[in-house]
């Protein structure tokens, strides 16, 4: 349900244009040090670094020391100075976001709603993680269609992230479907390579416990960061009236003075943050506070200050 007010269309919906104009934004953010030891892929979470390798980065003028097997003979002739090709060694960590825009996400009472919300964090995320020359991809679920996008290198991979968000977002309210959450993270399960760096975006409105299941099985092998996606509303009812809540033509009227709905409000919100809390205790997963007041690159910062697990 919305809680109606009046808002800017871009804090209701997000365009393509918008999302890739965060790639300026995200240069302030740092996803944290590779430091998981994997068993599965050669060389594990070494810094990607340049030098020989399998993929090729740039050319830059020849340097003292430079390995002369990687002149580039074209850009010199045509410079009249020698030029180096770098590589950039193929041992890239895989950056795997899961953003969940069910249709419980049209919804907000501060600044945006929660699916602008996650659309946003997650465009930050993305441009964050190619700058540092992670491959980037994921799961997209809508309200109609899950969309699975394995993960690339370079701009391909965040632009395909983006334009799925744009299209997968949704337009009207809707109640969450319980356990819908579910499918989604079991495809997630299957989707991703040991050492990945995951975000899991969501309200978990929608989480069963298959669901449960399925971020035990990926918090094994990787770091599983979640993006819990709250609205000031949810936590606290506003004062004792009536209010319409919805958009136009799907409305419903909350009679937030009617005896037991303030505890039971409280409460149910409670139960929920609480859930959350314990599976990330219990799995080891690093939660990620999101409010939708809130700017979502400090609420990233401060959040990924703390990593859950050493290598």
């Amino acid at each position: 349900m919305v809680f109606c007010r009046n808002s800017l269309m871009s804090a209701v919906e997000v365009t393509l244009q918008e999302l890739v104009r965060l790639r300026a934004r995200a240069r302030g953010l740092e996803l944290g040090a590779r430091h998981l030891a994997l068993s599965a892929q050669s060389g594990g979470y070494a810094s990607i670094y340049r030098g020989r390798g399998l993929e090729f980065d740039e050319v830059r003028a020849y340097q003292t020391g430079d390995d002369a097997r990687s002149i580039d003979w074209r850009v010199t002739a045509r410079r009249g100075k020698p030029h180096t090709k770098l590589f950039r060694e193929e041992r890239e960590r895989q950056v795997v976001l899961l953003v969940d825009l069910h249709p419980g996400m049209y919804f907000g009472t501060r600044v945006r709603f929660k699916s602008v919300l996650a659309a946003i964090t997650a465009a930050l995320i993305a441009w964050s993680a190619q700058r540092a020359g992670d491959r980037v991809g994921g799961i997209v679920s809508g309200p109609q269609t899950m969309r699975l996008l394995q993960p690339r290198a370079r701009r391909g991979g965040v632009l395909a992230l983006l334009h799925a968000i744009v299209q997968g977002q949704p337009v009207t309210t809707g109640e969450a479907i319980p356990g819908h959450l579910d499918g989604a993270l079991a495809r997630l399960a299957r989707m991703v390579y040991p050492g990945s760096l995951v975000f899991v975006l969501s309200d978990f409105y929608g989480l069963g416990e298959a669901g449960e299941t399925s971020l035990a099985s990926i918090s094994r092998h990787n770091d599983v960061m979640v993006g819990f996606i709250q609205d000031p509303l949810e936590a606290e009812p506003p004062p004792a009236d009536r209010y319409r809540l919805g958009t136009p033509g799907a409305q419903v009227v909350v009679d937030t003075g009617a005896p037991g709905i303030v505890s039971r409000w409280r409460t149910a919100f409670t139960e929920r943050s609480d859930r959350v809390a314990r599976l990330c205790t219990r799995y080891g997963l690093h939660p990620v506070p999101l409010m939708t007041h809130d700017d979502p690159l400090i609420s990233l910062r401060r959040g990924l200050v703390r990593r859950p697990r050493a290598a």
